[in-house]
């Protein structure tokens, strides 16, 4: 889902909101032709995720940077350890600075998250995926930091599937349809190649969304107990979602009560930002240099 479009336009929109005018720091001190190198380090122990945007940060602000990759998306790195190293003009690698280590950070930090809960499904079926609680203008890039974390992505829109919840289904019972017959009447009206996801609440609920032939049943604030029931009771005539109540303390025992996906809105909306640092040497030719500062 993430196409070099999609992080262009991110890109360009943070480097015209971070510098709209230029960086007048770096130009009223630094020497324009001072060159630096500087290296991506890690402050604490993660998993990567945004290493194209990187590169598309660099390139944005200016071609002629050069950044060499010392890891790749979906790596488990180590305090301190490289992740990036960039050498160019100084200018332009402190411009890129702040963008890259921001997106670098939050992507990263939804990779790590992500990881840890897909840790705690090992040894069952169950399947980690993303939800739309996403920041806004940012969906694809933190998407596919889900991906680099070990999980999958749920539909990526609303244009995407047929995601019938509660509110839906009160509308139409209002106007005097089964839940059967509603989803029924629902799926005569879709293309053959959409697919017809149903969110229910009660175990009572499950066999007259099953009887409309969907693709997958959701079973939203489920307990343990009852997720367990809901699996026998769906018995493979659908894919289960577990949703509601996930967290890293919950999330083992719901995978193992037998669902197939298990979708945690805290892996993009709650998502802590990891600790990335630029340790950056500029040098500045000799007889250049402003007051204060030694050419190297």
């Amino acid at each position: 889902m993430l196409t070099d479009d999609a992080i262009t336009e991110v890109v360009q929109r943070a480097l015209r909101e971070d510098a709209p005018w230029g960086d007048v720091t770096s130009e009223a001190l630094i020497p324009e032709e001072a060159s630096a190198t500087a290296s991506v380090v890690a402050r604490e122990a993660g998993v990567l995720a945004g290493t194209r945007v990187l590169l598309s940060v660099a390139r944005e602000v200016d071609p002629l940077i050069e950044v060499t990759l010392r890891a790749a998306d979906g790596d488990h790195f180590a305090p301190g350890q490289t992740l990036a190293e960039l050498s160019g003009s100084a200018r332009g690698i402190l411009r890129a600075e702040r963008i890259a280590l921001n997106l670098l950070q939050r992507l990263s930090g939804i990779a790590t998250l992500t990881s840890a809960y897909v840790a705690q499904t090992e040894g069952t079926r169950a399947q980690i995926v993303d939800t739309r609680k996403t920041t806004p203008g940012l969906r694809a890039l933190e998407r596919d930091a889900v991906v680099a974390g070990g999980g999958r992505n749920h539909r990526f829109s609303l244009s995407d599937a047929v995601l019938v919840k509660d509110n839906h289904l009160a509308i139409l019972l209002a106007q005097g349809l089964t839940v059967t017959e509603a989803l029924v009447d629902l799926k005569q009206r879709l293309s053959h190649t959409t697919r017809v996801e149903v969110e229910v609440d009660r175990l009572d609920q499950i066999e007259e969304v099953l009887a409309a032939g969907v693709d997958t049943i959701m079973l939203d604030n489920f307990g343990p107990d009852d997720l367990v029931e809901g699996v026998a009771q769906v018995a493979g005539r659908a894919l289960v979602e577990a949703s509601g109540g996930v967290n890293l303390g919950t999330v083992g025992r719901i995978a193992a009560s037998g669902v197939d996906l298990i979708s945690v809105g805290a892996l993009t909306h709650s998502a802590r930002a990891l600790d990335l640092g630029l340790d950056i040497a500029i040098d500045v030719p000799a007889g250049r240099a402003p007051a204060g500062f030694a050419a190297v």
